[in-house]
């Protein structure tokens, strides 16, 4: 299938949905910088590989929005593919912001995949086009409608890192976690950035290139530790190294529906800049919820003598 095809399949799967405005990002479930091949929608519909993008599909016209560092590139891989290339930054090009303002009429509906959309940009969209009472469509990835070849997840096993190497134990960064927490009112957190995870849990994986991470969502209370992941990445050693520090194990896409579930009585602390709006729109309205940085990000910053 063309790049050509592929934006006009989009388009035909938008029409089915209702949905005027299609986004797809550079990015995974996790806010990552840097993503797994499962995770390349972007440059599957639009042909364009550089790691940093947005590609932006009506009914109509589509257009790649990317930086200075790939602007060759850019016209290069897109030439022929029928979608305008938007350099960021340069004099009379417009930003997504700006576009999508143009773009979307009174009571349209804007979509995208919530799980690769950050918190912070999906609450933004809702305050920047309230006036024109668009909808967002936030439970369409359309792309795996048409990626019939789509690799699958890494399923790369994890290995632990011992306090050999991280001068610390996973019992003493959950307390750290834990008493952070309790400072902000909070019964429990949400995290979903991998290498917060890979920090705090003392385990190391090979899913994304260049990053030893594996892909992985937690939830951390007072007394346990929820670990949504692919068990089959686990050996028995791990697991029985898991369940010493009281770490209950869940199907990788599990939270969300964990989540949506969560009793009326719970204060959770979500990072708004590290959680997906998929996830933040899940948690159920009753919900008292306190947004602060994630405690893992000061956490890892300071090092350790080891």
């Amino acid at each position: 299938m063309t790049i050509k095809e592929r934006i006009e399949t989009l388009r035909g799967l938008m029409k089915q949905h209702r949905i005027d405005v299609y986004i797809v990002p550079s990015a995974d479930n996790h806010q990552s910088e840097y993503v797994g091949d499962y995770f390349k929608a972007r440059a599957y519909m639009s042909g364009f590989t550089g790691s940093a993008g947005t590609l932006i599909v009506t009914l109509t016209e589509a257009g790649l929005w990317t930086d200075g560092r790939y602007f060759i590139q850019a016209e290069k891989e897109l030439t022929g593919s029928d979608i305008t290339l938007y350099k960021s930054g340069n004099p009379g090009v417009p930003s997504i912001d700006e576009y999508l303002d143009t773009v979307l009429v009174q009571d349209a509906t804007l979509g995208f995949d919530g799980r690769v959309i950050s918190m912070t940009e999906g609450i933004k969209y809702q305050k920047l086009f309230a006036h024109k009472n668009i909808h967002l469509k936030v439970d369409c990835d359309l792309v795996e409608m048409i990626w019939k070849e789509r690799p699958k997840m890494s399923d790369y096993p994890v290995f632990l890192l011992s306090e050999q190497y991280t001068g610390e134990s996973t019992t003493s960064k959950l307390s750290r976690v834990r008493n952070a927490m309790k400072d902000a009112g909070a019964t429990s957190h949400i995290l979903i950035t991998l290498d917060d995870i890979a920090w705090l849990l003392n385990f190391r994986g090979r899913d994304v290139e260049y990053v030893p991470v594996t892909l992985c969502y937690a939830i951390i209370t007072m007394d346990k530790v929820l670990l949504f992941i692919d068990q089959s990445k686990l050996s028995d050693a791990v697991k029985e190294y898991l369940a010493t520090e009281n770490v209950f194990l869940y199907p990788y896409n599990d939270i969300y529906q964990y989540v949506s579930n969560m009793s009326s009585s719970e204060v959770v602390l979500i990072d708004p800049e590290r959680l997906n709006f998929a996830l933040y729109s899940n948690i159920p309205k009753q919900v008292k919820r306190i947004e602060k940085t994630n405690p893992c990000v000061l956490f890892k910053a300071i090092k350790n003598e080891t």
